[in-house]
């Protein structure tokens, strides 16, 4: 569609399909579960329920980030059609491909030089991330010229908030980014963390909330804080969840009821393999558009 494309990787947490209909090319990140290694293909080749079993049962994971290699084949056979290219990378808060796909730009630049290739950082993550290509796909099929939505991108990113919480800290401990002992007080107290996504594309804990009912409210109280508009937000709201579609539900409904405007319902996601790969089942994230992120 136009003379550029959108691309991204299998980290916005998107469905193939949606992918499909908004002409949004991705590239897939790689995970290893148990003793094999497969691509975060958005669940095809491991579904959610069935890596969220698995992880629960007790087998390891590990993920890997999209090679310069992988990148540098994504991007030339548009380029060799005549495309220019927009990519969105996962955060460098939490990765490092941003890194591989500018690799893959500069060698491409050189063998193309009349094509343009811009590499965004997105600083976002999961369906965050996934609305941000929801909205540069709108943006592109509203007449949008590439060099303008890349300064687009570059100057409103930040824009996009990100705000979660899980109801098992099982992986967040195994991982590393809770303490066991931290870890074990929280669960005796059903303390259920609220994180966010800080201007450097990290995830921050900034609240411990107790009981899973009180932490649902709070995020809902985080959007009309933060949404842009407040109560009268007329955007899009994504929101994805690790096997607990039941809890996902129920943020979108208080979303609905309280921002009467919003541009059609909640689109809820599964949360994919290498984002799932470390926060295990339990975990919800919501996503809106704001003010500026600047901490």
């Amino acid at each position: 569609m136009g003379e550029y494309i959108l691309s991204c990787c299998s980290t916005a947490d998107l469905s193939k399909e949606h992918f499909n209909k908004r002409d949004i090319q991705y590239v897939c990140f790689h995970f290893t579960l148990g003793d094999q290694e497969y691509l975060d293909d958005l669940g095809e080749s491991v579904p959610p329920a069935e890596l969220y079993r698995r992880m629960v049962a007790g087998e390891n994971t590990k993920t890997s980030q999209v090679s310069a290699a992988e990148y540098e084949a994504l991007f030339e056979k548009n380029l060799k059609e005549g495309k220019d290219i927009l990519h969105v990378t996962l955060s460098t808060g939490i990765s490092g491909t941003y890194n591989s796909a500018c690799v893959a730009r500069d060698i491409l630049s050189e063998r193309y030089p009349d094509r343009k290739i811009y590499v965004v950082d997105s600083l976002g993550a999961s369906s965050g991330y996934g609305l941000i290509m929801e909205t540069l796909a709108d943006m592109r099929d509203a007449g949008m010229g590439i060099d303008e939505l890349y300064q687009w991108i570059e100057a409103h990113k930040l824009e996009l908030h990100h705000w979660f919480f899980s109801t098992d800290l099982t992986f967040y401990i195994r991982g590393g980014r809770i303490s066991k002992t931290a870890g074990f007080i929280g669960s005796v107290m059903g303390i259920c963390p609220l994180l966010n996504m800080d201007n450097e594309g990290k995830l921050i804990p900034r609240e411990k909330i107790r009981t899973k009912k009180k932490v649902i409210k709070r995020i809902v109280e985080k959007m009309e804080e933060n949404a842009k508009d407040g109560l009268g937000y007329s955007g899009k709201c994504f929101l994805s969840q690790s096997e607990c579609m039941e809890d996902a539900r129920e943020v979108a409904a208080l979303v609905e009821e309280k921002f009467p405007k919003l541009n059609g319902k909640v689109e809820i996601y599964p949360i994919g393999a290498t984002i799932g790969s470390h926060t295990g089942p339990g975990t919800i994230a919501l996503f809106f558009w704001g003010g500026e992120r600047t901490h």
